[in-house]
């Protein structure tokens, strides 16, 4: 079973101050070696994990722990996303340059930095407003910019930026919600982990107007979606 427990706020604002040295570069590197014996395949995705320096996305406290597979307590009750998880969750979207994709759930936008590095075009939707202000300001600043970056509720999707090649949902749904199916092109990918207390990783992919194909790949644990939360 892998563990996510989502998102956090991101709290220093001295971007000048963030450096990525040798050492943590050495350090990614080690990290890929972790994830290609975990069963991650995908060269492209271990290449963005590679390149990102995810302790940018970090508290400071937390800088020494970045490249630990682990997800990581941050502020206000929030953590950033297990790396596995984040990789996990991009092979199976099988993405190609200049596809359009969905993301529920910006968060510390790690993972949305992860879609730009493999070419996609992201759409992201981000439910907490000070989340979203944060980082909104700072994908920006590091290098990495969205299409949209979106306050809203993910349960209802983007209708109007549709449909999407991919749709990913980077927190626990009790349901798949009709919407994001309804979003997606014929060939169309959403990976979603449905569940309460543990979800279950959930591929669908969009044979027809009203025809999934549907693939269940393992127990994992994120924080609900919530809807209209603000």
């Amino acid at each position: 079973m892998q563990f996510d427990i989502g998102w956090f706020i991101f709290t220093s604002t001295k971007l000048p101050f963030l450096k990525d040295t040798f050492k943590h570069k050495g350090m990614r590197q080690q990290l890929v070696t972790i994830l290609q014996k975990k069963g991650i395949k995908d060269q492209k995705v271990l290449n963005a994990i590679g390149k990102i320096p995810r302790h940018f996305f970090m508290d400071s406290g937390f800088i020494d722990h970045a490249y630990q597979d682990k997800a990581f307590p941050i502020a206000a009750n929030q953590t950033i996303s297990q790396p596995y998880t984040v990789a996990f969750q991009s092979e199976l979207l099988d993405v190609k340059p200049n596809h359009k994709i969905l993301e529920i759930g910006t968060g510390s936008g790690y993972q949305t930095a992860v879609l730009i590095e493999l070419g996609a075009k992201v759409y992201s939707i981000e439910r907490q407003k000070e989340l979203f202000k944060k980082t909104s300001k700072f994908l920006p600043k590091i290098g990495y910019i969205a299409k949209k970056l979106i306050f809203g509720d993910g349960y209802k999707g983007l209708p109007e930026e549709a449909p999407f090649d991919s749709i990913i949902v980077t927190a626990g749904a009790p349901f798949v919600p009709k919407p994001l199916l309804s979003q997606l092109k014929i060939d169309g990918r959403l990976v979603i982990p449905v569940g309460d207390d543990i979800q279950i990783m959930t591929l669908f992919i969009r044979k027809g107007p009203k025809d999934f194909e549907k693939h269940e790949l393992g127990e994992f644990r994120f924080v609900p979606l919530l809807e209209d939360k603000n």
